[in-house]
């Protein structure tokens, strides 16, 4: 079936330059036609492209040669050269010698769903990491695509002057050339995972704990980010809005204090390019003490999206990471209301809440307390002159939340902190403490 739907992009995205696009959508066995189809034209539009049509089909499997098969090939050319399509996009997984038989045949650029997702990557990175990430993965997904049905590169170069030797073909300089630049951008890669986990030990050393925003694209993690820390970090109701993973420091009502990192959302089929190349951005997720997977209470296909999160978090290695769901844009959802669901040991699972208007966001620092210090306590201390380091180190955690001083010197403090901690801290120092806890967050 092929049809003509109104504009898929905005008025900006479709301004003088956008490329004309023909969107390919094929149905199989075992998927949801249009769910992938609504998300892919979404795809489409964030890539700023001007869909000029749409084409979809069923199929029981995917032909050799050309994917979609030789009949309807004839048709995405027919609708292509009508509509002056200079792109078409297929929502599958083509192997390079598809794309060249479909070039060959339609006479323009054709592209799979990774490729369209890696552009929207390039076009979204900022900042220099992102941009390094970004283009390793590029070059990854080029280096099986060089021979794309183009002359010049069977053509052979040599002789003075040229770095190629006697006979060279353009073909093995490209892929000599590709090589290079990928192996000084994994060793500048290198250099970035060396820095953040130099970061991530100097936060375990000050025993602050880090909290990682993950979750589907679009699910409104970076507005979350932005309603907990205060921060400004672009925020937009589209796919892949940010990429950059940005850490900031989040009080905790407990007084404790935690980092919380939001990191690149995830997607259906996302690339494996990507995942390989933003895997030291991604560490924070997996080196995380606690995962926040924001979910979008809204979104029909919600189960589905949350089982396409665990999937890369087990790519990643992250799957044994404690979760606390967080159900967000409950603001759009008639009758919902802000609470905590425990499970039957009364530990916190579920969050609802709505970032943008803040509703549900106290009891979101609430449950991260708990998740991350079961055992919190406020306890009186007795310190003698001698535990002065003990007390600094309690005041330089602000365990302390009152203190008074004894005629011989001694000091009664009042602490709050994770019990086991507390513990240990008296046990290097020589103190006694009080076998009794109260809980800090009933």
């Amino acid at each position: 079936m092929t049809s003509n739907p109104p504009p898929y992009a905005t008025a900006d995205q479709t301004a003088a330059g956008a490329q004309k696009t023909v969107l390919v959508h094929l149905e199989f066995s075992g998927t949801d036609f249009e769910a992938d189809r609504v998300e892919f034209i979404e795809l489409a539009r964030s890539a700023g492209l001007n869909v000029v049509g749409v084409i979809g089909g069923k199929r029981e499997r995917p032909d050799a040669g050309t994917y979609a098969g030789s009949g309807k090939v004839d048709e995405i050319a027919i609708t292509a050269k009508a509509a002056g399509a200079e792109l078409i996009v297929f929502n599958h997984d083509l192997s390079p010698s598809q794309e060249r038989n479909l070039e060959k045949r339609f006479e323009c650029r054709v592209i799979n769903r990774a490729g369209l997702i890696l552009d929207i990557f390039a076009r979204r990175a900022r900042s220099h990491e992102g941009k390094l990430q970004v283009e390793l993965a590029r070059l990854n997904h080029m280096a099986t695509r060089l021979v794309r049905g183009w002359t010049h590169l069977e053509r052979q170069k040599g002789g003075i002057g040229l770095r190629g030797g006697m006979g060279e073909t353009q073909l093995e300089i490209d892929r000599r050339l590709l090589r290079g630049r990928m192996d000084t951008l994994k060793k500048q890669l290198e250099t970035v995972k060396s820095r953040r986990a130099q970061n991530r030990q100097g936060r375990q050393r000050a025993e602050i704990p880090t909290v990682s925003l993950v979750g589907y694209t679009n699910a409104g993690k970076s507005t979350l980010f932005n309603a907990m820390t205060g921060d400004a970090t672009f925020a937009s109701n589209q796919l892949f809005a940010t990429l950059d993973t940005t850490v900031r420091k989040v009080e905790l009502p407990t007084g404790e204090t935690a980092v919380l990192a939001d990191t690149v959302g995830f997607i259906r089929d996302l690339p494996h390019d990507l995942i390989a190349a933003f895997r030291a951005t991604l560490e924070e997720s997996r080196d995380a003490e606690l995962l926040l997977h924001v979910i979008d209470a809204g979104d029909s296909e919600r189960g589905a999206r949350i089982e396409q999160v665990e999937e890369v978090l087990k790519e990643i290695g992250a799957d044994d990471v404690p979760r606390l769901q967080v159900f967000n844009k409950i603001d759009l959802r008639e009758g919902e209301t802000p609470r905590i669901e425990l499970d039957d040991l009364g530990v916190p699972q579920r969050v609802f809440l709505s970032a943008r208007s803040g509703e549900g966001l106290d009891l979101l620092r609430t449950a991260i307390a708990a998740r991350l210090y079961p055992d919190l306590s406020e306890e009186d201390l007795l310190l003698p002159p001698r535990a002065a380091k003990l007390r600094a180190q309690l005041y330089q955690l602000h365990a302390v939340i009152s203190e008074s001083t004894d005629d011989d010197g001694s000091s009664r403090l009042r602490v709050r902190l994770p019990y086991s901690r507390l513990e240990r801290l008296c046990h290097e120092a020589g103190v006694s403490l009080p076998v009794r806890v109260t809980p800090a967050l009933n």
